[in-house]
């Protein structure tokens, strides 16, 4: 067995998985229960030394309302960036501080809701202050968006570059803004920031927190206002690689105390309350697209095509992103074939994966692709005609749920303004 065997595993058996397939046809998604609710705990702990702390788990990563129910469950709130993902938080009973909004290029539609539901909203840009002031109203606690501009760096190592994002105000514009805010009747403000994506450095999050720790106390003092809350956003990643390193959550909770020590206890701002707004982090791991494979292709290359797509999940397509993919039933046997795992799309970035080295796969194996919990099934399309698949939730007591059905010809038709047979109207058809 090799290492990459060792540290990258299915959350299912190839035994659960054909079974499951009986029921529900491949491919489909499938979450762990048990595995979203651990990562839940274990955040909340790292950070349980913040009186006020609350993820707002970001439902743009899995908006399924189930998932999002089990992380309500485990105490998490909902970060919003849409009108319907406000109708998903208001459909499971969330209102006021259950909900951030952080949106932008916003409808007026978009901030009436939010307004009306008493979610905190989050502005991303100066120009908002006064389209909110008439499309629902400045509330008395509210967030402003910050964007630093330049590279953001973690010692000498370039992370990201928040100059080239199209988020967040600048430094000017935030202190203006809280000011034009506090004429309008903002008595109390958030600080929010999102510098850099999916990383796996510990040190991010608490470099992130001390810059805008610095904020809070700079603000406060030019200002005079009170700054209540800081949200450090997203940007935790996960290892998609079998080389990589888990994000150590108690390191990063622990070091982002320290910052907090340092800058905040001794200023004048005395105690802010810490949110986090994670998506992938919290389901990325656990959840997989399980698909089987329909045909073994010999030409210039060796191609493995399965029923799913990049339609299913575009990443790799997208960004060349790796998912790591295990042949279900043959976890133990060596990798010696040299793969592209490919879907059907008319397209030939419809890859899963490029010179892949997998076990001997032949048609009819099932393969699950690992770390698909988050900007997976949620980044789905219907290119080529296909249907998005069914969502799965395996339960803590090993039972399978369906959470979403797979689409069918009359859902992908039910929006067209011209005739068609009866049958194709019928649900499920």
């Amino acid at each position: 067995m090799t290492d990459s065997q060792k540290v990258k595993k299915a959350f299912i058996t190839k035994e659960k998985a054909e079974e499951t397939a009986k029921k529900y046809p491949t491919p489909f998604y499938i979450y762990d229960e048990k595995g979203i609710r651990g990562t839940a705990r274990r955040l909340k702990e790292a950070f349980s030394w913040n009186e006020g702390f609350r993820e707002y788990y970001a439902v743009k990563a899995c908006p399924n309302p189930f998932i999002v129910k089990i992380l309500n469950e485990e105490g998490c709130g909902a970060d919003c960036s849409s009108y319907t993902e406000l109708m998903l938080a208001e459909g499971l009973g969330m209102k006021n501080d259950d909900i951030m909004f952080s949106s932008n290029a916003t409808p007026a539609c978009d901030f009436e809701y939010a307004r009306k539901l008493g979610a905190i909203i989050n502005l991303d840009d100066f120009t908002h202050i006064d389209f909110l002031a008439e499309h629902g109203g400045i509330p008395e606690e509210i967030c402003l968006r910050y964007n630093p501009g330049g590279n953001f760096t973690i010692g000498n190592r370039i992370m990201g570059n928040p100059g080239d994002a199209k988020y967040g105000m600048t430094p000017e514009q935030i202190t203006e803004g809280v000011r034009k805010l506090m004429k309008m009747g903002a008595k109390r403000f958030g600080l929010h920031a999102f510098l850099a994506s999916n990383m796996t450095d510990k040190d991010y999050y608490p470099t992130l927190a001390a810059e805008l720790f610095r904020v809070a106390v700079k603000l406060q003092r030019e200002t005079g206002a009170e700054i209540s809350f800081v949200n450090l956003s997203g940007g935790i990643g996960i290892p998609y690689k079998p080389d990589e390193k888990e994000a150590d959550i108690f390191y990063i909770g622990d070091k982002v105390r320290e910052a907090y020590e340092n800058i905040i206890a001794p200023s004048s701002v005395k105690s802010l309350r810490i949110k986090t707004e994670l998506g992938r982090y919290m389901t990325g791991p656990h959840g997989m697209l399980i698909t089987r494979i329909l045909h073994e292709k010999n030409t210039y290359k060796h191609y493995l095509g399965a029923d799913a797509c990049a339609a299913n999940l575009m990443r790799p397509a997208m960004y060349g992103a790796y998912h790591h993919i295990v042949v279900l039933g043959k976890e133990n046997e060596p990798l010696t074939h040299r793969y592209d795992v490919t879907g059907g799309l008319c397209e030939n970035n419809d890859k899963f994966a490029v010179d892949r080295m997998l076990p001997e796969t032949v048609p009819g194996d099932i393969i699950a692709i690992l770390d698909a919990g988050a900007h997976g099934f949620a980044m789905g399309y219907n290119y080529n005609g296909k249907l998005r698949s069914a969502e799965l939730l395996l339960r803590e007591n090993g039972e399978v749920q369906l959470i979403r059905r797979a689409e069918t010809p009359a859902d992908y038709f039910a929006t067209f303004d011209f005739a068609l047979p009866d049958a194709f109207l019928k649900p499920g058809t």
